[in-house]
């Protein structure tokens, strides 16, 4: 369901995507200046977080007052009408590791969903400058510029697979390409909508992790299902429950013929 109206869906649009910048700049503050004293700096990471929640809570309170924020309160599955239809997912930093290490590859996560349906997505990298959003049903764009998925070739050595940390602790693989780990879901995602790796396999996710990477995924012409190929749908993690399945992100109809290269440890 889309919102109704081309000004008020533009103006939800541009709203995120002010806001996402916004808060990139917000977090560069803080970025790459954990303890060096110590592996993870969980007190930068915590102060970091606590800020650019309050910034985000603050910045949509002035233009949207009534919508409410995933994780404030448990969304209620009652049909609303007027701006009480209007769900924000946000994820202040995805890749908290690399965040607080002073490593680029971290972003910021916002979605949008009306009555549940998912209207808009966009991931912003601050570091390196890439934002990628979709309306959904719509296409997918890196900045300006809209991405579709390129048809897959054969897999081969020079194929990319990214997965979790300790993958390698639950699968065997015969993957004959490189197979990395770049530390944020959200990117990870967002690099197989753009085409630059042929799968991404995602474990201990979150429906935050997962809310606008995958409305753009989906308008470049990816999926997301479980690992044995069934369907997944992220509408039944709404309540916050815990993602225990594996699941890839591929581009359409190329799932098996990743997964086939993966075996799980005995």
């Amino acid at each position: 369901m889309a919102a109704q109206g081309s000004l008020e869906i533009g103006e939800l649009t541009q709203f995120a995507l002010d806001t996402v910048r916004n808060v990139g700049k917000e977090a560069l503050r803080f970025y790459g200046k954990g303890n060096p004293r110590t592996k993870f700096d969980s007190d930068l990471v915590t102060a970091a977080e606590l800020h650019l929640v309050d910034y985000f809570k603050d910045s949509l309170a002035a233009s949207f007052p009534e919508h409410e924020i995933f994780g404030d309160v448990m969304p209620s599955r009652e049909y609303e009408h007027g701006s009480k239809r209007y769900l924000w997912i946000y994820d202040a930093l995805d890749g908290v590791a690399n965040f607080q290490a002073g490593i680029p590859i971290w972003g910021i996560s916002l979605a949008l969903l009306e009555n549940f349906w998912p209207i808009f997505g966009a991931f912003y990298m601050p570091v390196t400058g890439d934002l990628f959003h979709a309306r959904a049903g719509g296409k997918a764009y890196w900045g300006s510029e809209a991405i579709q998925i390129p048809e897959q070739d054969e897999i081969s050595n020079e194929s990319v697979l990214l997965t979790y940390s300790r993958f390698h602790n639950h699968y065997r693989s015969t993957f004959p390409g490189k197979i990395r780990n770049l530390g944020s879901t959200g990117a990870h995602i967002c690099y197989v909508a753009r085409g630059r790796a042929e799968g991404a396999l995602l474990a201990h996710v979150s429906f935050q992790d997962l809310a606008a990477a995958q409305i753009i995924l989906l308008a470049a012409g990816g999926k997301i299902c479980k690992l044995d190929g069934t369907e997944f749908h992220l509408s039944d993690y709404l309540d916050g429950e815990q993602i225990v399945d594996h699941l890839l992100a591929a581009p359409q109809g190329s799932h098996a013929s990743i997964s086939a290269y993966l075996q799980p440890m005995d």
